[in-house]
């Protein structure tokens, strides 16, 4: 490690939280603030006035506290999805809880949004300034952009969260709404992150399963009802094999069934919050949720966003159909041959292993065998040097003594919060000054009470300080890759590959950050841009060269040979019709459930039926309806945490920020991909503003025009 690479000029921070400090230092946090706001309405009149209702006056106080809560509280919070102590996670938790509820406190209370409207008028009123960008007239000092954008984001948030209703008892309804919302998102994902179902089965009922996964499930007593089986849980890395490798289309079907059923506490909470999301948004007069919540995004009404998402189902009707009907010959030909009865049908439960079949056997791909190439620790050190090539970054891996020498409290365990995490300092290389950028963890492997997924936290914001110095950011990429065995490293399979680049792309993200408040660094965008940037970087693991580099078989070394990255770049859009009409079906039942014609229509509705008899209408895949089955057979709506933890009435976005993504990639990367010149313009012209600007104007600047979604529909294969 260079000497200058040695010294960050920012400690780490700390996870030593107890169960006790947790909930304490959120309570501070919640009376601190409050102490703060009492004192911005003691000083500052509710009516405007050039010489006292300033920016600076109001906001300056409030900024300097958001920016200093938030190195603490994203942390208090995310002990939840990681500790490996069940106290600390409660404790996290509730400390969620509290400071949930008491933001909701802070929102609406009506005497700060009287200054903070008062504010709004000696700017000229929140047209003007969204008009302006701030650059008003009159006596005032005019805002920067970002201030006036977060004056206008401030105003419009109280009047969200209920400031313009009538103080009495439909105020207190909506606070009372909203509490329960924010406890029902915590319960979800608690419920979620804590599910830890499974099932037994005989070594023969997993015929076909890989040995290395069997090998390392649970084995059931001597003696018991379950000696001689194995547990398979619900958790990805054993989940997936399973559903892709089983022969018996029985067991496929029981684990697919019961992996849908694996939170069904969650569906009366599900229930609950979309009613109550609909009775809110009424309240403040709009005519659903969704309608609420899309107006501030890029989409901005619930028209644009049904338009898109049944056009594209119009496209790519034709495609699924054409799609299942090779599987279900494919299906056909193998039950015959292993002797099993053949009904006509493709179900959920076929899906995942004849996808797998048929990229091995019509393009003679293993991708057991492709995983040998790609070791995670190596295969991460590989995209790393992507990163450091096209963005200008310098990322050093901290050991136990570097860790020792930088941690505040000069023990290494202490900066991190499970023995497993990894860390880097990150830098600026040569060319980019060689100033420090931050801090990046990476959480890997899958343990109990841990978020099942893969995702991308914050954990510290950056932002510009008082003094005028800048706060650096920490980031954690959460992820639940197969753990290494004795005799084998943990390997990932290509679309892991693609999964981790895609969450250590909101990562770089996170890092690249430079705005001024803290509210907008790194990811905090619109939801229907923040996946473009990561979605964008996937492209990477389809471009040959990028896969070669990243690839490194773990027993030789060797790169994955040409012949095999032919073989897997062709493979990039098999089934894609079926892949995008199953985001469709989330995309679409979402809508469904924010934008009801009445409340009366939204109650009446079986949610579960809804989701499930959708999911075989949008995709044309059959579920155990199909077999006499009510459609009631599973909980789908309640086992991911979406569409409760801040994506509801935008899992659109995912398809939608597609659109940016594939148009960025094609006009400045695809050429190209490692031109380090374009990706240092991208760098600052894209990842640094995160959502300090209107991501429109984002788009704009780096294109050199507005985006169309010409690379889309030709990506995808179909006519625009």
């Amino acid at each position: 490690m260079a000497d200058k690479y040695k010294n960050p000029p920012q400690a780490p921070p700390t996870f030593t939280g107890t169960k006790d400090s947790i909930l304490a230092d959120a309570k501070a946090i919640c009376d601190r603030t409050r102490a703060m706001l009492d004192k911005v309405v003691a000083d500052v009149p509710p009516v405007a006035d050039g010489s006292k209702t300033t920016f600076d006056a109001v906001f300056g106080p409030q900024v300097e506290d958001e920016n200093d809560v938030s190195l603490s509280a994203h942390i208090l919070g995310f002990y939840q999805y990681v500790s490996a102590d069940s106290e600390l996670r409660d404790a996290s938790t509730e400390a969620t809880r509290l400071m949930d509820e008491f933001g909701i406190e802070c929102n609406m209370r009506e005497d700060v949004f009287k200054v903070v409207d008062a504010t709004v008028q000696t700017y000229g009123g929140i047209d003007a300034l969204e008009a302006t960008g701030g650059k008003v007239g009159g006596a005032v000092t005019p805002l920067n952009p970002e201030s006036a954008r977060l004056l206008v984001r401030e105003h419009k948030g109280y009047i969200k969260n209920g400031l313009g209703l009538p103080a009495g008892p439909e105020r207190d309804r909506f606070k009372e709404i909203k509490k329960r919302l924010s406890q029902i998102q915590i319960n979800f994902q608690k419920n979620l992150n804590e599910e830890n179902g499974g099932i037994w089965f005989t070594r023969e009922e997993l015929d076909g399963v890989p040995a290395d996964l069997i090998d390392g499930l649970d084995k059931g007593e001597e003696g018991s009802d379950n000696a001689g089986k194995v547990r398979l849980s619900f958790k990805y890395p054993d989940l997936f094999p399973a559903l892709k490798f089983a022969k018996n289309p029985d067991t496929r079907r029981r684990i697919f069934i019961d992996n849908e059923n694996k939170c069904n506490g969650n569906a009366a909470l599900f229930r609950e919050a979309v009613l109550l999301r609909d009775e809110a948004a009424r309240m403040l007069g709009y005519p659903n949720h969704a309608a609420l919540r899309l107006e501030d995004k890029m989409a901005k009404d619930v028209k644009t966003v049904d338009d898109f998402l049944g056009d594209l189902r119009n496209r790519l009707a034709a495609g699924g159909v054409k799609e299942i009907d090779h599987l279900l010959a494919l299906k056909k030909a193998d039950t015959t041959e292993l002797g099993l009865p053949f009904d006509g049908n493709y179900y959920l439960w076929d899906h995942r292993y004849y996808d797998r079949l048929m990229i091995e056997k019509e393009f003679s791909i293993d991708e057991n065998e492709i995983a040998e190439y790609f070791p995670l620790r190596a295969t991460v050190a590989g995209m790393l040097k992507i990163f450091e090539e096209l963005f200008g970054f310098v990322f050093v891996e901290l050991g136990p003594e570097e860790r020792a020498r930088i941690s505040p409290t000069g023990r290494a365990e202490d900066i991190v919060w499970h023995e497993d995490v990894i860390i880097f300092s990150v830098w600026d290389d040569k060319s980019e000054g060689e100033g420090f950028v931050g801090y990046l963890y990476l959480d890997l492997h899958p343990r109990q009470g841990k978020y099942g997924h893969a995702a991308n936290f914050n954990m510290q914001p950056g932002f510009k300080q008082t003094n005028g110095t800048r706060r650096y950011p920490a980031t954690a990429l959460v992820c639940n890759f197969s753990k290494p065995t004795p005799t084998k490293p943990s390997l990932l399979k290509h679309d892991e590959v693609v999964t981790l680049f895609h969450e250590l792309g909101h990562g770089i993200h996170d890092l690249a950050g430079r705005t001024e408040f803290s509210r907008f660094h790194g990811t905090s965008t619109v939801r229907d841009f923040v996946e473009a940037p990561s979605q964008m970087l996937e492209n990477w693991c389809w471009s040959p060269p990028q896969i070669k580099a990243l690839s490194s078989h773990y027993e030789s070394g060797k790169p994955i040979p040409d012949a095999l990255v032919e073989k897997l770049v062709a493979t990039k859009h098999v089934n894609d019709a079926l892949f995008n009409l199953r985001q469709l079906h989330f995309g679409i039942f979402d809508m469904m459930m924010h934008a009801p014609e009445s409340h009366a229509a939204l109650e009446a509705l079986e949610i579960s039926s809804v989701y499930n008899d959708l999911r075989a209408q949008i995709s044309g895949i059959k579920g155990p309806e199909a077999q006499g089955e009510p459609s009631t057979w599973g909980n789908g709506q309640a086992c991911f945490g979406h569409l409760i933890g801040g994506y509801d009435a935008g899992y659109y976005g995912y398809l939608y920020s597609q659109v940016y993504s594939t148009d960025m990639f094609y006009t400045v990367f695809k050429a190209n991909p490692m031109n380090g010149t374009e990706g240092r313009r991208y760098r600052h012209t894209v990842l640094e503003r995160g959502g300090s600007q209107d991501e429109m104007k984002t788009l704009e600047q780096f294109l050199g025009r507005k985006p169309n979604g010409d690379a889309f529909y030709k990506d995808l294969g179909i006519t625009a």
